[in-house]
Formats: C-alpha cells, structure tokens, sequence
C-alpha cells in the first residue's frame, strides 16, 4: 500500500470522522492523550510550527491556541476543508494545506518544531516520514508525536475484563508481523449505537513496527530522543469514564520528543 491507497483511505473516514469527533465520541484522544500531548510539549508561544497529519484541525488548533504560527499539512482533502472551515470561523491564523507526511511540499529547516498527533504510524513510510520532520526542522528544533504504543497495541488487542467487568490484562500478539498497509475497520467506541449503526466503519490502514524499529528509524532521521511519555488515566477518571480503564493496566500510546542537532554534526 502507498500515499495513494492510504489518502485514498482517509478521504473516505475523513466527513464523518470530523463529525463524529467533534461531537466527543473520541475519548481516548480528548480525555487523555492530547491532554498529555501537550502537557509534556515544550513552551511554543512565538514559534514557528508544523503540524503533520492534521486532521480536522482540532489538535492544531490548541497549538495556535498556546501562541505558536502554525502550519498544517493532510493527506485528505476533506479533512483540510473542515479544517480550513473552521479557521475561517475562528480565526487563529492557521496556514492549512493538502500534503503527504513522506513528501512535506515545505522548504528545508523553516519550523522551530512539528507535531504529528497519531499520524505517523498511519503513515507507509515512517522513516521518510521521520526524514521528512527533520528535514524541515531548524537546527535545534524538534519533533513531538503520539502513536499507538507499538508493545501494546500491536495488530492484535484484545481487553479481558473479569466478571464485574473490570478490566484485568491486555493481551498483544503480532508484535513482530512486519504489517505493512492492513486494513483494520472500527468505529468509536464511544458513539452511541444508534450513530454507529447508522455510518459504515472506518477503514484504517496499519504500518505496525516494534519498538526498536520506531528508535532506529529517529536515530537514521538525525534526532535525539530527549522525552518519551506513556499516558495512563488516574483511578477517578477510570471510574468516571470506565470506557478508558484500559489505560490503567498498560499504556495505549507512546509520546516521544526528539530534536535536531543544533549544529551540523552535533
């Protein structure tokens, strides 16, 4: 699978992905993982910033939000639309823009950091992609992303709950399938079972790689790994919100912040 297949594949999620995020069905992303994201992020406030798989825009928005000039790239046209839409609504002088991760069409060295908000893995090439956010980095700039946690949400997933219902494990398995553009359907778990029923699932190409081989592909990208988070959900939330309890037995995403030398060769 290629650029092609996956924007292919994300221009058919994007109208109603929009929709449905925006009207909170996206859980794990609003109670916890941005959230953290950006908890974690370094003081942007006058920085110049990419971010990479944008989405909707709602993630780029906070950025904009905490005073950084913001550029935004997608692979889907209808998700830059509703972007662009609600720039034009709420004005924070987002530059949104049609783009492919793997191949930024942004100059070398413009961005004093990028973001990839749950893009990257998304992505069939991590490594170009990893490449690509150097490229367009400032020396001393970084990159911050979020991914699925490749230990613990490899291919295969599954939640075991005991009797009341309690989440007790998480099992993994695949974790070494080398999976290159497999197709996994779903549907946010959040949404009511009449707005399910009433939309077909999303199709959601997979490019898993283990751990090792997300470090390896920075190290070749130039960058240094200078933070890594794990997001987990405190007992009160996971009472309030049983729906994210997973997240108390292992972590469902991984943060990681790395930086571009500030000098050649450094």
């Amino acid at each position: 699978m290629d650029s092609a297949d996956v924007a292919a594949c994300w221009e058919a999620n994007a109208e109603t992905w929009t929709r449905h995020a925006r009207a909170g069905y996206d859980l794990y992303r609003d109670a916890q993982n941005t959230p953290v994201f950006l908890a974690n992020l370094p003081p942007i406030a006058g920085l110049s910033g990419l971010d990479i798989g944008c989405g909707e825009g709602s993630n780029t928005r906070k950025l904009a939000e905490r005073g950084a000039r913001i550029t935004a790239v997608d692979i889907a046209p209808t998700f830059v639309r509703h972007a662009q839409e609600a720039e034009v609504a709420a004005p924070l002088g987002i530059d949104y823009r049609l783009g492919d991760g793997t191949a930024l069409p942004l100059p070398d060295a413009q961005f004093d950091f990028a973001t990839a908000f749950m893009s990257l893995m998304d992505m069939p090439r991590q490594d170009k992609a990893l490449k690509e956010a150097a490229r367009v980095l400032k020396p001393g700039g970084f990159l911050q992303f979020s991914i699925l946690h490749p230990c613990f949400a490899p291919p295969y997933r599954k939640v075991l709950r005991d009797d009341a219902g309690n989440v007790r494990a998480i099992e993994v398995g695949r974790y070494f399938d080398g999976v290159d553009g497999e197709v996994e359907t779903w549907r946010f778990g959040a949404a009511p079972a009449e707005v399910k029923a009433n939309v077909e699932p999303f199709r959601v190409p997979r490019f898993h790689r283990t751990l090792s081989e997300w470090v390896a592909m920075i190290v070749a990208a130039g960058l240094t790994i200078e933070h890594m988070a794990e997001p987990r959900i405190d007992a009160e939330t996971a009472e309030r919100a049983p729906y994210l309890a997973d997240t108390r037995i292992a972590p469902l995403f991984l943060h990681i912040r790395a930086r571009k030398p500030a000098r050649q060769g450094i």
